[in-house]
């Protein structure tokens, strides 16, 4: 058997134990470095999924720009397939156009000035907007319409057919609205004919369109597209003197949003001036598909928002409908939140004391209105389940009869035009005696008079001046025929002879006489000053 060798430990050899905290060190350190190395690992496998992600992102972009390259490049091969088409087709309506135009000018001629049909119906309506539009007089056009706001209904669906007439509808339509877009021309007409730009804009859309293609290429010569830009430019450039954004009248900001639409001159640069000016005028209800038109819809969330900070809330509610974000801006909540502002702003008309005098009818109107567009909101958009509109009908109901009850309310009664003397010998004279020509007449009955005092003439009655009314009497004013100042000084004490004849006392018995108009309203206040300064 083969022998097993024992080690026989070296004499020179230290012989102690392994040190302790040497090995929980060594363990300190394979534990830190499995931490690491998970950690790393981790790290790793992040980066690699990060990475697949970014790649299959890349991946699904590089498939829709192909995908939406095809359909550019289909589009393309279609519109240019079918611009001989569509050339063709307008070159024909201009010939129909200037044939009738040569046709409705010699007519004129030879028959010496034609009357014009009657607008009785809608019929002459059309008929005559056609006869402006053969002729291309775009200001009698202009006239013609722009002094027919009442019937903005019927010509909306008139223009149209009348703008088909036209020879060149684009430069017509510019021409038409250059009376007062973008620079005021006349002064007399004022800004209040942005309603008439609006719909001639608005009618043009459907006349310049491709009639192959559709609302995606219009038919606007290069010049009358180089043309509205230089309005459009003119416009911004005037912007400062309208005094800003925050003052454009709504009409005027309308009707430039309207002109960019209409000849598709939208510039993404401009993306935060049409905003601005589509959150200042969004009561308008063209505004949301508008805002829409210029290319906005991924930016209405945001002038949503802004509209709800200003306490637009209904506002909001069509802006909403109109991209459909219905989820993330809920349209009852809007209309409630809209309804309890109103009734703040109500109750604080209520308590100001600036307006206490009609506060309540502020407050009423305000409320009546609020409740009338949530209720209009409601009815359009099919919200009955969600939100019953019967109890703010009632409330609508309830203000109305109490604004009609107070209109049947009789006035008060004014007090009585009568004034009492002071020492009880019948009524005042009106205090407005001393300014007519016509003496004040008492109808009570005289008080009789001692024999004593008596004197002539004997149509009236004199009353001795008072020993004891020193104090002068008080300036009249208005009256050149007013008496000397001091009336009292040279009066004897009450002696049976006549006394000196005094106009200031003179008061007056049957039949009557045309005293002085200043005998009653201030000579005899100023017996009673005199009198009670004494006592």
């Amino acid at each position: 058997m083969g022998s097993i060798s024992i080690p026989v430990p070296d004499p020179g050899e230290s012989t102690q134990p392994p040190d302790f905290d040497e090995f929980q060190r060594q363990a300190s350190l394979m534990t830190s470095c499995t931490l690491l190395w998970k950690e790393l690992s981790d790290h790793f496998t992040s980066l690699e999924q990060n990475l697949m992600k970014k790649s299959d992102s890349i991946k699904d972009k590089i498939k829709t720009l192909e995908t939406e390259t095809k359909a550019s490049l289909d589009s393309l091969e279609e519109r240019e397939s079918t611009i001989e088409s569509s050339v063709s087709i307008a070159i024909r309506k201009v010939e129909e156009a200037l044939r009738a135009a040569s046709d409705a000018v010699g007519t004129s001629n030879c028959e010496g000035g034609e009357e014009s049909p009657e607008v009785d119906d809608s019929e002459g309506l059309l008929l005559r907007l056609k006869e402006f539009c053969v002729r291309m007089d775009s200001l009698g056009f202009w006239c013609f319409v722009s002094c027919r706001k009442k019937e903005m209904d019927a010509m909306r669906a008139k223009i149209p057919l009348a703008l088909a007439e036209c020879v060149d509808p684009a430069r017509f339509v510019l021409e038409a609205i250059s009376e007062v877009f973008p620079v005021e021309k006349r002064a007399e007409c004022g800004n209040d004919l942005g309603w008439a730009c609006v719909l001639l804009l608005e009618s043009l859309i459907p006349v310049i369109v491709d009639p192959i293609l559709g609302n995606s290429r219009a038919f606007v010569t290069p010049s009358m597209k180089k043309n509205a830009k230089e309005i459009a430019e003119m416009w911004k450039g005037n912007l400062e003197q309208r005094g800003g954004i925050e003052n454009v009248k709504a009409a005027d900001a309308h009707t430039f949003l309207q002109h960019l639409v209409t000849f598709g001159i939208v510039r993404e640069d401009d993306f935060d001036l049409y905003k601005k000016l589509i959150v200042g005028c969004a009561w308008r209800k063209q505004m949301p598909k508008l805002a829409v038109s210029l290319g906005l819809g991924d930016q209405m969330s945001d002038m949503i928002e802004e509209l709800i900070s200003r306490g637009q809330q209904v506002d909001a509610v069509h802006f909403t409908q109109e991209v459909g974000l219905a989820d993330r801006f809920p349209l009852v909540p809007l209309l409630k939140a809209f309804l309890k502002d109103a009734k703040k702003a109500a109750t604080s008309i209520m308590e100001d004391p600036n307006i206490s005098g009609r506060a309540s009818q502020l407050a009423a109107r305000k409320e009546q209105s609020a409740l009338r567009l949530v209720i209009k909101c409601i009815e359009e958009y099919k919200l009955e389940a969600e939100f019953p509109p019967e109890n703010l009908k009632k409330r609508l109901h309830h203000l109305e009869k109490v604004k009609i009850e107070k209109k049947r309310l009789p006035a008060p009664a004014s007090p009585a035009n009568k004034r009492t003397r002071a020492c009880n010998v019948g009524p005042m004279p009106p205090a407005k005696a001393g300014r007519i020509t016509n003496t004040y007449v008492s109808s009570a009955p005289t008080r009789p008079t001692p024999a004593a005092f008596v004197r002539s003439p004997p149509s009236h009655t004199q009353y001795p001046s008072p020993p004891y009314a020193t104090a002068p009497p008080p300036q009249m004013y208005g009256n050149t025929r007013s008496p000397p100042t001091n009336h009292y000084a040279a009066a004897p004490v009450y002696s049976p002879e006549p006394a000196p004849h005094s106009p200031m006392f003179t008061y007056p018995t049957t039949p009557p006489m045309n005293y002085p108009p200043c005998a009653y309203g201030v000579g005899y206040g100023a017996f009673q000053q005199a009198y009670y300064h004494h006592r």
